[in-house]
């Protein structure tokens, strides 16, 4: 790979993304003014991506003790989507669906990305910022990016104009002798066991960043954004490095019991959302702005005390159940998405692309297999709307290991065939693959033609040779 040529953008316009040629939908029609401006009916986007979330996790979704008051006024104001997947049930692959549209073994991000790796997203790769930059958005990546954090990799690399955060998860550049222990509360002033760059842009500001601080920071640079470009519109991807342990929270939401750790860093955050739908009242774009919350991935369940819940569904982080990869998903936007609605249709991450693409008037990429779908008609609550995915794919590293079709969800591993009736048993508890043969065998065939024709159309990570 020619590094030089990863980080040129001469080939997006040979895309057309820059071009407005795909008619935005009539809710975007016409022209609005904020701060003086035109803004040529095109709305704004902010995407708060928490990291490790549970199902269950959010009080609108059933949390028993963990209270959640923006969130759940996000969905009393917008839509919940019960059936949202993330792509992945780990860090980077999730990471790299959510920016392309694809799944991670089409992009070449297939497991989660350390120092020692010199891999990372393809700056060839369009990704929704690049999409939306096209259009002339403002662009920001505020958080955990995670996509590889060589400079070629970084997200000033990928189509935003600038980044604030840590370039991979808090728990790596760990000291020799940190302690592990999950009986302890966390306080950075008193020990530092981890050492995770503080970045702005490509350079390191603080190291180690200290991690008490990062929500509150990662805040205060998300509203200065959308204050700085109230006038223009603006995508703002906000991917909140906590719950991912270790647990950090400000002195504010500190609590001294370990076990309440979690739902103190989920209630940070929960307040970190109505900071930012605050910011969008103040700066008059609150009406303008569609904004999506959702997690990259289920809990970290051997964390025991310190991870969330899935509930109901099964299991959580690194497996292909439903607790690994279907999220908490909320979406709202004024008079656009109906208020107080929730969708069961089956979506994700990898939709989010093409349909801010066509809400931005832009053109999904024509020269590479985009696997997400225009799912705006679900989200508007239009009569009738279906998912426009014929099935869903669930891959762990580079094997498909599990498809869901409708109600019914067939996943293969070394061990068993399991085929659960997600409709009726949505926390995969009876296996009905000895009961319905016929049905094992289709989705199979399904899975085999899906898994043949992304292989052969996948594409290669970025990579930077390593100096002898």
């Amino acid at each position: 790979m020619s590094v030089p040529d990863y980080t040129r953008r001469d080939f997006l316009r040979a895309l057309g993304v820059g071009m407005a040629s795909l008619a935005a939908p009539s809710c975007t029609a016409g022209s609005q003014r904020v701060g003086g401006e035109a803004r040529a009916g095109k709305p704004n986007f902010v995407i708060i991506f928490t990291d490790d979330q549970g199902y269950q996790d959010v009080g609108c979704f059933g949390s028993p003790s963990i209270k959640t008051l923006n969130l759940d006024r996000m969905a009393a104001e917008g839509m919940k989507f019960t059936n949202f997947y993330s792509a992945c049930s780990v860090c980077s692959p999730s990471r790299a669906a959510l920016m392309t549209g694809c799944y991670p073994p089409r992009v070449g991000i297939t497991k989660v990305l350390f120092r020692r790796d010199n891999i990372g997203l393809n700056p060839r790769e369009v990704t929704v910022a690049d999409v939306l930059k096209g259009q002339g958005y403002a662009t920001a990546c505020v958080g955990k990016w995670h996509l590889g954090h060589l400079p070629e990799f970084l997200p000033t690399s990928n189509g935003f104009d600038s980044y604030f955060g840590i370039p991979y998860s808090n728990d790596m550049d760990g000291v020799e002798d940190r302690d592990k222990s999950l009986d302890r509360a966390w306080r950075q002033k008193d020990y530092t066991p981890w050492n995770p760059p503080l970045m702005r842009d490509k350079e390191i500001v603080e190291r180690p960043a200290v991690q008490t601080t990062l929500t509150e920071r990662y805040t205060k640079e998300a509203v200065k954004f959308i204050h700085e470009n109230k006038s223009r519109p603006f995508f703002l991807y906000l991917p909140h490095t906590m719950p991912h342990v270790p647990l950090f929270v400000s002195d504010e939401f500190f609590v001294e019991d370990v076990h309440k750790a979690y739902k103190a860093t989920i209630e940070q955050i929960d307040d970190s959302v109505g900071q930012i739908f605050a910011a969008l009242k103040t700066a008059g774009v609150d009406r303008d702005t569609l904004v999506v919350f959702t997690s990259d991935n289920g809990p970290w369940l051997s964390k025991k005390h310190h991870a969330g819940s899935a509930l109901p569904l099964r299991d959580g982080k690194f497996t292909t159940y439903e607790g690994g990869m279907r999220e908490p998903c909320i979406m709202r936007w004024p008079g656009k998405i109906p208020a107080g609605k929730v969708c069961g249709e089956i979506c994700g991450t990898i939709d989010i692309l093409p349909t801010f693409a066509r809400l931005s008037g832009a053109k999904v990429p024509a020269d590479r297999v985009i696997d997400g779908r225009d799912v705006w008609p679900l989200m508007a609550g239009t009569r009738g709307a279906k998912s426009p995915h014929e099935a869903y794919f669930y891959y762990r590293g580079t094997t498909l290991e599990a498809v869901r079709k409708g109600r019914w969800k067939l996943r293969r591993s070394k061990k068993k065939i399991e085929l659960y009736d997600l409709k009726a048993d949505i926390s995969e508890k009876n296996n009905l693959a000895d009961n319905h043969p016929e049905i094992v065998e289709r989705l199979a065939n399904v899975m085999k033609e899906y898994d043949n024709e992304l292989k052969a159309n996948s594409r290669p990570p970025g990579k930077v040779e390593k100096q002898a």
